[in-house]
């Protein structure tokens, strides 16, 4: 099959477009690499430096016909969007509103993109499921929460299928690079480079940590489900504390360091755990990788490219 994924550039879409390349599938890569790198890019990936705002997507996409399309183009860093409210609307709605019109004028079969865990805000039940209404503590997770309803909506009026994915906190080689990384790549870089790390707040804070072949693995399984419509979380189901998490790592690294605990960060979480219950129900499959595994190959990765 013709599949586009935009952001195909960055962390999650790379990874993406390698899975659909190895399938057997033609690709189309959309992305400006403003935080994207090229050289992550699949040599066998059609690539096209844009972007997904520019008016000239619809034509670009018609050009290659794909019928899927992997929306994973984004602003995904939370104070940014607390810095730049604006940005992170122009890209996250106005750009997906691109995006879907630039869908249903190629005649797409369905579109998948990933929400976040941010939209839930910091509710007190856990696991967190699909069902329950959040109350987004940042413009990112207001953005992506608006992005659910965008989905629905084209769906109802327009007949455009998608699923859209509430991802944990994804982690795994090639994060980082451009300014999305999450926190398991922030201490990767430092500790590599025998530095320090930081943890805003007191620690205790707790992140479900999901691998990025196993974020890889549910997109593609929704590329198999035709008739699979709506939201779907990705995660392991399993908290861990930053604290515990900096443990795991001083089994991992092979020198001393220090954590120095600084003031937390408004819109930040307090707890995330996402049911996998209807991933596993819906998809039929579970997270793999664990913690420790995860970590390892991650803080390889980091340490053998410097």
């Amino acid at each position: 099959m013709n599949i586009c994924v935009t952001g195909g550039a960055g962390f999650i879409g790379s990874h993406l477009v390698d899975a659909l390349i190895n399938e057997g599938h033609k690709v189309m890569v959309i992305d400006n690499l403003s935080t994207g790198c090229r050289d992550f890019v699949n040599s066998k990936a059609d690539f096209v430096e844009m972007d997904i705002r520019d008016k000239e997507l619809a034509a670009k996409m018609a050009e290659f016909k794909p019928e899927y399309v992997f929306h994973e183009a984004a602003q995904t860093m939370v104070p940014e969007s607390m810095k730049d409210p604006a940005f992170d609307c122009d890209v996250n709605l106005l750009g997906l509103i691109n995006v879907l019109n630039a869908c249903r004028s190629v005649g797409v079969k369905k579109i998948i993109m990933p929400s976040s865990a941010a939209v839930y805000g910091d509710l007190d039940t856990l696991p967190l499921t699909e069902t329950m209404a959040g109350q987004p503590s940042s413009f990112y997770g207001l953005t992506k929460l608006t992005t659910e309803s965008y989905l629905r909506i084209y769906h109802e009026a327009f007949g455009l299928p998608y699923i859209c994915f509430r991802y944990a906190n994804v982690y795994g080689p090639r994060q980082g690079n451009g300014g999305e990384g999450g926190v398991i790549s922030i201490f990767c870089e430092r500790l590599q480079a025998h530095k320090d790390i930081s943890i805003f707040g007191d620690g205790e804070q707790t992140r479900d940590f999901v691998y990025v072949d196993d974020v890889v693995a549910a997109n593609m399984a929704a590329l198999h489900k035709p008739d699979l419509v709506g939201v779907i979380n990705v995660s392991t189901e399993r908290g861990t504390s930053l604290n515990k998490l900096v443990a795991q790592f001083k089994k991992i690294v092979d020198h001393e360091f220090n954590v120095h605990y600084e003031e937390a960060r408004q819109g930040d979480i307090k707890h995330s755990l996402l049911s996998t219950k209807r991933m596993i129900n819906e998809l039929g499959l579970s997270a793999t990788v664990k913690l420790d595994k995860g970590l390892t190959t991650t803080y390889e990765y980091f340490h053998n490219k410097k």
